[in-house]
């Protein structure tokens, strides 16, 4: 047995004594006499390990390229959140958190160990999740794949050299053993893959699945219980940036294809984090130490940092790449349309670190692709119905051609993050109404979908004007404009804006047809209603209230 204590990623490999903060290891079953531990290994010893015994390649760009097998995404129909004392009463059972019970766990927690016992190499990666060292939680990751180590040196925060030699006991811990299944006929188990948080014990087991993405969104499930439950502060899934100039700092809520990656990254301001942030009292903060972006159709024009954040160190994921020259192919879905790639957050140019701001913000943005073409381009919303629009978390899919739809398709995912909430939407909505109003932050809900007509017909909204308002937004001069009432959704939204034509910010006059439009929007909002029925016994009368009424 040999073990390796590499602190910072990209650190040099030194050989040591088993520290006392690995003796944990010990206790929960590791054999340590048969297993060689890697503790925080640099990343070329990680590029080393990952091409030599997973089949990795180095692409021309010098990023590390693996596969996650058969599972190309998360399995949230996999999920279980185990049921036991400390956390039951806390938790939003259902669909989205399923009940495990306790032995269960048990069970499949020891699986994962005794899978663990037979590799040869063990990899444990320490480091923090939450920037702010107030919050922050100290994470211990154990797994089998140098490709799953890599993954979350990037996507965690790095500790420095003194801070790893002091760690301790870590305050959560994943035993990932991913290309181990679960066994399906284990009470509760519904396939061969389990992903299970445990909040008495605070640990995670991964069965059946090596997708590295189950690992970044289960701590980030662990954050969205932690940080309400235990200190009190507001997690959310959403991007944010802060004014290079003022320091103010805006939130970006939305789903997959709103653009929150996109109207994030400004050259004018400074990104604190593209996905996962706590609203702390003492300002915001990232979770992550590395962003998780999406490759599919990824060019150097469309989108230059990502692009050039994939070099060494990096760590692409499941993408296809030419074989003799080893060049990405970011078009190719071969593998799956889910094209990934990890990197550190420093690898942005214009990345603040840390990755904290001690200003409360200013600004919420709440982006939806509306492509039905009813949503106004931008809204000021009021607090309660920035609760409403929070818990519905609406967006829409676009007819694809594949299976034949021929009609948009809603998607509400409350907090606009629901595969990661654990509380009630309605306690994490409520904690952001009353920081929206200690700070007198302004809300806005923005579509960047269609307009002039639906899908089809219509025409999306262009950047340029999205971008406009936006700007707007950042200098004050949204707050200051004109408003007027934009019915059935009972929104106020401006009546002129610099750089944006009237009739774009009002889609009533960007259809031609006023009886189609008419149409559209009430049945945008019979949706809206049907998907909030579900909130309505545990949210105030005033929030529910806040939401459309369709007209006769």
């Amino acid at each position: 047995m040999s073990t390796s204590n590499i602190p910072p990623a990209q650190a040099g490999n030194q050989f040591i004594k088993l520290p006392d903060d690995l003796h944990a290891l010990s206790d929960a079953g590791f054999d340590m006499d048969h297993i060689h531990i890697k503790r925080n290994a640099a990343v070329a010893q990680l590029y080393e390990e990952a091409i030599r015994n997973e089949g990795a390649v180095i692409s021309s760009n010098g990023a590390l390229i693996n596969f996650s097998g058969k599972k190309t995404g998360r399995s949230p129909k996999d999920k279980r959140i185990v049921f036991e004392e400390t956390s039951k009463d806390d938790i939003w059972w259902g669909p989205v958190n399923i009940k495990m019970p306790e032995h269960v766990f048990e069970i499949n927690r020891e699986r994962a160990i005794d899978y663990l016992n037979t590799r040869e190499s063990v990899y444990v990666v320490d480091a923090y999740a939450g920037w702010d060292p107030k919050y922050r939680i100290k994470v211990r990751v154990i797994c089998a794949r140098a490709y799953h180590a890599l993954f979350m040196t990037n996507m965690l925060i790095r500790p420095t050299r003194e801070e790893l030699e002091h760690w301790g006991e870590p305050d959560f811990t994943i035993y990932n053993a991913g290309q181990f299944p679960a066994n399906r006929f284990t009470a509760g188990m519904t396939s061969t893959t389990s992903v299970e948080i445990n909040f008495k014990r605070m640990e995670m087991v991964i069965l059946g699945t090596e997708y590295a993405g189950e690992m970044k969104k289960g701590i980030f499930s662990v954050m969205h219980y932690l940080q309400p439950v235990k200190f009190g502060q507001l997690s959310l899934h959403s991007s944010a940036n802060e004014g290079k100039e003022k320091g103010d700092v805006t939130l970006f809520f939305g789903l997959s294809g709103t653009g929150k990656t996109t109207l994030s990254a400004d050259p004018n301001r400074l990104l604190i984090g593209d996905d996962e942030h706590v609203w702390a009292d003492n300002g915001v903060f990232n979770i992550e130490g590395g962003c998780y972006a999406k490759t599919i159709n990824l060019s150097a024009e469309k989108e230059p940092e990502i692009f050039n954040a994939i070099k060494f160190g990096s760590i692409l994921e499941n993408v296809v790449y030419d074989p003799v020259t080893r060049v990405p192919n970011y078009d190719d879905v071969m593998i799956t349309e889910n094209t990934r790639c990890a990197y550190p957050i420093e690898f942005i140019p214009n990345a603040k670190i840390p990755c904290i701001s001690r200003n409360q913000p200013s600004n919420i943005v709440m982006l939806t692709c509306d492509a039905y073409g009813v949503l106004p381009p931008v809204s000021k919303l009021t607090p309660e119905q920035a609760q409403y629009h929070f818990v519905a978390g609406y967006t829409s899919k676009t007819p694809g051609t594949e299976d034949g739809i021929l009609e948009p398709s809603p998607t509400f995912s409350t907090c606009y993050g629901q595969p990661f909430i654990v509380l009630h939407p309605g306690r994490y909505a409520k904690m952001l109404a009353e920081r929206m109003e200690k700070v007198k932050a302004n809300c806005w809900l923005i579509n960047t979908g269609w307009t002039g007509g639906k899908f089809g017909t219509g025409k999306r909204c262009p950047l340029k004007y999205t971008r406009a308002i936006i700007d707007a937004i950042h200098d004050g001069t949204l707050a200051q404009a004109k408003f007027e009432q934009f019915p059935v959704f009972n929104l106020s939204i401006p009546t002129g804006l610099s750089n944006v034509p009237d009739e774009i910010l009002n889609p009533a006059k960007a259809w031609k047809d006023t009886s189609a439009f008419q149409t559209e929007v009430n049945k945008l909002a019979g949706m809206f209603n049907e998907n909030f029925k579900k909130y309505e016994n545990d949210l105030s009368a005033n929030v529910v209230s806040a939401g459309p009424k369709a007209s006769a």
